[in-house]
């Protein structure tokens, strides 16, 4: 499996998990399921356009690449940390969701420093 696939599947996944945390944060009335949804949701698309921008001439495929992989890693610890302090009552480990807010930030920082970075 080519990582454009592993980051298109983390799309869908990060999609489907959005919705399904919309509608039982709605139901409950739960903050914390509302914030990892609205992040999951909020970044399915980057991870739908960083590997179709990767295959573009003239963009920096790599590092595009790296920083879908870097969101998908902050995805999980932020989104995973929230969802289980719902439903198990328990953290991945301390500090988790901001270690995954800092990590989709670096993402974040990643993907606007390929608009400088021209491959050749």
């Amino acid at each position: 499996m080519t990582l454009n696939r592993i980051l298109l599947f983390a799309a869908g996944l990060a999609g489907l998990c959005g919705v399904a945390l919309s509608a039982v944060a709605y139901h409950t009335a739960n903050p914390q399921l509302d914030a990892a949804a609205k992040i999951l949701l909020g970044h399915a698309p980057l991870l739908v356009l960083l590997p179709l921008l990767a295959d573009k001439p003239n963009y920096p495929g790599p590092l595009l690449r790296i920083a879908g992989l870097i969101a998908i890693v902050g995805l999980i610890l932020f989104c995973g940390d929230l969802t289980l302090r719902s439903f198990a009552s328990f953290s991945l480990f301390p500090y988790a969701a901001p270690t995954g807010g800092t990590t989709l930030m670096l993402a974040w920082i990643l993907t606007g420093i390929s608009a400088f970075w021209i491959r050749k």
